[in-house]
């Protein structure tokens, strides 16, 4: 199952390839008020009692074209975005030569596994413009693009065994993690407004969706930077969700970054994204250059 949010953040069921059918109805709670988010929460952490009503009027809805609406990001006002940093190999190794050429020097310390924070603000629609900030082309820092498979947490935890880490997922979706290369703190360098485009909607992780087998591939301008599978993580999906639950609560609707492929690279104004993971689909974006 693929749930999307649409228009006034309503809730859909992906049924074909270009429908959708609004199922807005069997969640307790909705409004369309994207900062009043504990419709989309409870559904995240509920899922497996709503599913058979979800399903049910999935199944005798009113098809509608995806085209005819505009799909809203698959995440509302989650507590927080987790992300995880150096988990491909290669990414590491590309990433000496990056530092070298961006800081003068390489961090050392940013080539181990581990987490942190972007903001929620960050969140962008697919189909949005990612906006490179004034300050940060003036300064002449490099923009680059990660596309990223990304984790919904369903049931939130805390201190999640590994073998149980999967049964706090809601689903998976695509996510791009636009980062400034520059001396700042990373949490920062990734926060700017629209730095963290997302969608287009979750596929729900059940027996048929394996996460060690997502296939990514990101093309700029139709030419190919990333082309990654899941396989190739350092820290798989369990293992980041339980990691991730031992340093902070998880909490239903959280967010996590999986980590980006190797292949990372400049983006420029009037550029055109296209990331796309197996199972999941296509977001898109634009790169328009901010205003000072």
């Amino acid at each position: 199952m693929k749930l999307a949010l649409f228009n006034t953040y309503r809730l859909g069921v992906v049924v074909s390839d270009d429908e959708l059918v609004d199922v807005t109805d069997a969640v307790p709670g909705y409004t369309d008020d994207a900062l009043i988010a504990g419709w989309w929460r409870g559904l995240c952490r509920d899922f497996g009692s709503l599913k058979p009503e979800i399903e049910r009027i999935a199944a005798n809805g009113e098809r509608i074209a995806i085209d005819s609406v505009t799909l809203r990001a698959p995440a509302l006002n989650p507590s927080k975005i987790i992300a995880a940093a150096s988990n491909y190999s290669a990414h590491v190794e590309e990433m000496h030569g990056v530092q070298e050429r961006t800081l003068g020097k390489v961090e050392k310390w940013m080539m181990d596994f581990d987490v942190f924070l972007k903001a929620p603000s960050s969140l962008a629609d697919p189909g949005t413009d990612i906006v490179l900030p004034f300050s940060v082309r003036q300064a002449g820092h490099e923009v680059h693009h990660e596309s990223e498979l990304v984790i919904v947490i369903g049931q939130g935890g805390t201190s999640i065994p590994v073998e149980r880490a999967l049964d706090h997922v809601l689903g998976y979706t695509a996510g791009l993690d636009i980062t400034v290369r520059s001396p700042a703190d990373r949490s920062r360098r990734k926060s700017y407004d629209t730095f963290s485009p997302l969608g287009p909607w979750i596929t729900v992780a059940d027996e048929s969706v394996d996460p060690t087998d997502f296939t990514i591939l990101l093309t700029v301008n139709d030419i190919v930077r990333q082309n990654v599978n899941t396989s190739d993580l350092i820290i798989d999906v369990p293992g980041i969700v339980s990691y991730a639950s031992s340093v902070m609560t998880l909490l239903p609707g959280d967010l996590i970054f999986t980590g980006a492929p190797p292949g990372v690279g400049p983006i420029e104004p009037g550029d055109q994204l296209d990331s796309y993971i197996s199972g999941i689909g296509h977001l898109t974006a634009g790169v328009l250059e901010g205003q000072e």
